[in-house]
């Protein structure tokens, strides 16, 4: 078995201390730069590998950090971790991914195998329960690790998030569809017990109401973010006697289904129906009938909570502040929904 290079070996041949090779590998201003330079090519040379458990023990960091989302096969979410990961990996932490496929159980899971990870922070995307789980929540809380919320959240106290307008988004892209010339617009909501779907749901509201539409009720339909839901979900539209000449859905998923169920009608989009996601995950631009959405940011919100989480854990007066960012959306106007101007 091959000998694990010690901080002694490195000192042995540079003939220098034990403490001064320490302190030189953990970037200390007292030790020379030229020192610090010697000693991690050395290192290097030697192939000498920091015990991190020692680290952690010492700096009561484990340099670890978890992220809980929904799921990982989204491109938002992905692209939240990769913004995440841009901010945290430089300043030296590594970051343990889990999901909940929006189940409750999962949830409480991965926050008890985080905690047991003595992970230094958690950045989460809720899921779709309507169950309560504060009591997961004040666990972190309690044991002072910082809880950062993003996209999804709950409203708990010293508990900062980041978000975007989820209303406003909803409410230019209902506004889009009405100066496209559309008057009976349905809209595909998600599950509106969190915030995020029930702030689209209103900024629907709102739009329809501004501009004098008739607001109708029996044109919100509460389905899951998934395409096959989308489908099932717009049959009931187009059964109607008087169907929608547009739909906005609060996911691209659904939205998708909503064009393919519209298509299995033979009819036309935007000419017959138009359709508005949100999200704007990649198949949006990509599809030969591209989709409008609403853009969310994701790697910059990704980048805001870590550098949020960072401020918190860095806070050596332990005063707690709570930040709430909201980010602005964009209206991403593509083919599905442009019929009376000629897209650039």
């Amino acid at each position: 078995m091959t000998k694990k290079t010690t901080i002694y070996d490195i000192a042995k041949r540079l003939n220098i201390t034990a403490a001064t090779v320490s302190r030189a590998l953990n970037n200390n201003s007292k030790i020379s730069v030229a020192t610090r330079k010697l000693v991690l090519q050395t290192a290097k040379e030697m192939n000498y590998e920091q015990n991190k458990l020692a680290l952690a023990l010492k700096s009561g960091k484990s340099y670890n950090v978890g992220v809980i989302v929904p799921r990982i096969d989204s491109n938002f979410f992905a692209s939240v971790i990769r913004g995440i990961e841009e901010e945290l990996y430089p300043k030296g932490y590594h970051v343990i991914i889990c999901q909940t496929h929006d189940q409750q159980n999962l949830e409480i899971e991965n926050i008890n195998s985080l905690l047991n990870a003595q992970v230094d922070g958690v950045l989460m995307s809720i899921s779709n329960s309507e169950i309560e789980n504060n009591d997961s929540f004040n666990k972190l809380i309690k044991k002072h690790v910082p809880l950062i919320f993003f996209d999804r959240k709950k409203a708990i106290s010293g508990v900062s998030s980041v978000t975007i307008d989820d209303f406003k988004g909803a409410y230019e892209a209902t506004k889009h569809l009405i100066d496209q010339g559309y008057k009976r617009i349905a809209h595909l909501s998600n599950d509106r017990s969190l915030q995020i779907f029930k702030n689209r749901y209103l900024g629907y509201k709102q739009a329809i109401i501004d501009n004098g539409l008739e607001f109708d009720e029996s044109l919100v339909i509460e389905t899951m973010s998934k395409v096959a839901e989308g489908r099932k979900t717009t049959k009931i539209f187009l059964d109607m006697d008087r169907r929608p000449d547009a739909i906005f859905s609060s996911s691209d998923f659904t939205a998708l289904g909503a064009i393919e169920e519209i298509k299995a009608h033979g009819l036309k989009i935007p000419e017959d129906i138009s359709v508005v996601g949100f999200s704007n995950e990649p198949f949006t631009k990509f599809m030969e009938l591209s989709i409008t959405s609403v853009d969310q940011s994701p790697i910059e919100m990704g980048r805001i909570a870590a550098q949020v989480f960072l401020e918190e854990v860095n806070n050596s007066k332990k005063v707690k502040s709570e930040k709430h960012i909201v980010l602005t959306p964009q209206l991403i106007v593509r083919k599905s929904s442009q019929r009376l101007t000629q897209l650039v």
